[in-house]
């Protein structure tokens, strides 16, 4: 089966999942029970539904278009990341250096891996179109770890690959990094961004060009019109939010929280800096999401500090469908592309 099939099942598995999940959320009023967990008497939860997971793929005599493998980024904490080499670069000149993307997955803070299949495929689709060097965080997950523990992670990565040795990190160009995350993992890509260029000094060679944030997971006290809209939505209904940001915040504070609402108290004031610095940031949103109001109100901040957005919103679809569906991945892919020339 070819990667991109692959995707297609994986997805399709997902939305019923997902499916089953709402329905029972939002008639038995249960996101526990939705979503297969339970929460421990010491904070901690049981998963009792693990998603597929893929191995990497680091042998070269394999007919792979993309090279991945697994390493460890902080023993102590149990991070590590898995990088992804289009096989091309292996035939490349030493001088003949790959974009860099770092990665961050999916999941609602307390779900997925960088190994579950969902985004490793989406990982080596990413790799093998835009032809980039990927390194695919995975970051501590909550209530285990509560935020900001997943940022912390998101920033101590960049350090680590500053600092690796790693031999096929040598192929990438760290004059241009792009750091890109999904739902959760596009929160995580933005809150990352913001505390990379209060250190851009630390994290040379490094320079970030741009962030890219697909369908990116925010929240607030007040409900949005689409979240309005869209509060019964298949793939992520309100119980199922509210609860993934109860298990991941803090405790003690709620949604207006600035690891959750971008746009509470006017803003990150390093929004400046990255406007000084010249970062773009693109956002990917479409209108059947009920988080693509928080996307609109993200790039209206952003506009108004004058950063660089470049938005791309789509009619109808889903939540997760830039991951999800490859024809909606290309998308990202040629976004990446353009920010490459």
């Amino acid at each position: 089966m070819s990667v991109e099939r692959e995707r297609v099942v994986t997805a399709f598995s997902l939305c019923v999942y997902l499916m089953y999940a709402s329905t029972a959320a939002n008639s038995a009023m249960d996101p526990y029970k939705a979503l297969n967990i339970i929460l421990n008497p010491n904070g901690t939860l049981t998963r009792l539904s693990i998603p597929p997971q893929s191995p990497p793929s680091p042998d070269p005599s394999l007919p792979t278009l993309v090279l991945s493998k697994d390493v460890s980024v902080n023993k102590s904490k149990q991070t590590w990341a898995r990088i992804y080499l289009p096989r091309k670069a292996l035939d490349y000149p030493p001088n003949s250096k790959l974009p860099l993307i770092v990665f961050y997955h999916g999941g609602g803070f307390i779900f997925y891996s960088a190994a579950s299949t969902y985004f490793h495929d989406f990982c080596v689709s990413l790799a093998n179109n835009t032809q980039s060097v990927v390194v695919s965080l995975e970051y501590r997950l909550a209530p285990e770890h509560r935020l900001p523990a997943a940022y912390q992670d998101s920033l101590e990565v960049l350090h680590w690959i500053k600092n690796s040795n790693d031999p096929w990190l040598r192929h990438a160009d760290y004059s241009r990094c792009y750091l890109m995350g999904e739902s959760a993992g596009g929160n995580i890509a933005y809150i990352a961004g913001l505390r990379a260029a209060a250190e851009v000094n630390q994290i040379k060679p490094l320079q970030i060009k741009a962030l890219i944030l697909i369908q990116p997971f925010f929240g607030g006290t007040k409900r949005t019109p689409s979240e309005i809209r869209l509060a019964e939505d298949h793939t992520i209904p309100l119980p199922i939010t509210d609860l993934m940001w109860n298990l991941s915040l803090p405790v003690g504070v709620d949604r207006d929280y600035k690891y959750s609402n971008p746009t509470i108290k006017g803003g990150a004031k390093i929004l400046n800096r990255i406007k000084l610095l010249g970062w773009r940031v693109a956002v990917f949103g479409c209108e059947g999401d009920p988080l693509v109001d928080r996307e609109r109100d993200l790039v209206k901040l952003l506009h108004y500090k004058g950063v660089h957005v470049v938005r791309q919103f789509y009619q109808g679809f889903r939540h997760g469908i830039f991951v999800g569906d490859p024809t909606m991945s290309i998308k990202v892919f040629n976004l990446v592309k353009t920010l490459h020339s």
